[in-house]
């Protein structure tokens, strides 16, 4: 992008591209709010449905005055798909893309060559040195309290931590589900902040409406992290896990769970529901819109409450 990314936001907001539940509706709808839409890849199933999505999100939000939106390109080798997606990314031209599970270094030539962004999400400090050595223009620091797959480490450690080695854009996603944390993840360093489970519950996303209301029914006590459903600690809705067989308290990976969805086994990610711990403020599945005015609100709130307090740090 040939201005900075904050230039074009309400926000300093992306709604995280969320596995089977950011779709085209809820990228566009954020973007048209004022903050990054964005969704993994793997939700369109085919290049060809690939191809469909970035098109109508492209012809949607191309203005100059909408929020960038962004695509979560799995860039491990067991994409097999990798060279058709950068192919596609070429074409469509998304203003941000954002690397996952493997090395970035595959789309940074192409996407630096029509002038977009690349952010590599990372879950450490080793990975996020790896990312910045191979050229990023950004990092998403996966933290503790993130949804699905989980980070290890507080947002404000993550964000103080790499700020000693990199100056690009960093964004924080870890339980910050308001406008408040979003303003704190901006004091402490961030450029901008992931929200996944905020947007979840939206009327927008892809998520089954059970999933939805389960998110506002529960609150951060009802959230259980755990290896047992994909071997990687993940961050779980207790009442999913209990639907679907497994004991909470009692949890462990075997591998012996194959996770195809054939013959009534349940399938990760679509039968057994994640969420992050910012899901105790959420108290209804509403538009985007209506979520983003209300962050805008609080962020704003949060803002001046700062700057009152740097005041009366300066006049003493």
């Amino acid at each position: 992008m040939t201005q900075p990314i904050s230039q074009h936001l309400r926000l300093p907001v992306v709604a995280a591209p969320m596995f089977l539940v950011s779709g085209v509706e809820l990228v566009v709808a954020a973007c048209r709010a004022g903050v990054v839409g964005s969704f993994p890849s793997p939700n369109c199933r085919t290049t060809a449905e690939l191809d469909t999505w970035m098109g109508t999100i492209a012809d949607s939000v191309g203005a100059s005055d909408t929020a960038p939106w962004a695509l979560n390109l799995i860039t491990h080798r067991t994409n097999t798909r990798l060279a058709e997606d950068l192919r596609l990314v070429a074409e469509h031209r998304p203003g941000i893309v954002i690397t996952a599970l493997g090395s970035p270094a595959p789309a940074i030539d192409v996407v630096k060559s029509y002038g977009g962004v690349v952010i590599a999400d990372v879950v450490s400090i080793a990975l996020a040195r790896k990312a910045v050595a191979a050229g990023v223009d950004g990092l998403a620091c996966v933290s503790s309290g993130a949804g699905g797959h989980t980070g290890h480490l507080s947002p404000f450690a993550f964000v103080s931590a790499v700020r000693e080695f990199f100056d690009g854009i960093v964004t924080v996603g870890g339980g910050i589900a308001d406008g408040a944390g979003v303003a704190g993840a901006i004091a402490a360093g961030a450029d901008l902040v992931y929200m996944g489970t905020r947007f979840l519950a939206t009327t927008e996303s892809m998520a089954p409406q059970a999933y939805k209301q389960m998110v506002v029914d529960s609150t951060a006590d009802d959230l259980v992290v755990s290896d047992g459903v994909t071997g990687a600690d993940a961050s779980w809705l207790r009442p999913s896990l209990i639907a679907n067989g497994f004991d909470p308290d009692r949890m462990a990976f075997t591998g012996a769970r194959t996770y195809d969805s054939a013959g009534g086994v349940p399938a990760r990610w679509r039968d057994v529901w994640a969420a992050g711990q910012g899901l105790s403020s959420i108290d209804a599945v509403e538009p985007v819109a209506d979520v983003v005015d209300r962050l805008e609100a609080q962020y704003d709130a949060a803002c001046r409450r700062l700057a009152q307090r740097s005041a009366v740090g300066s006049a003493t």
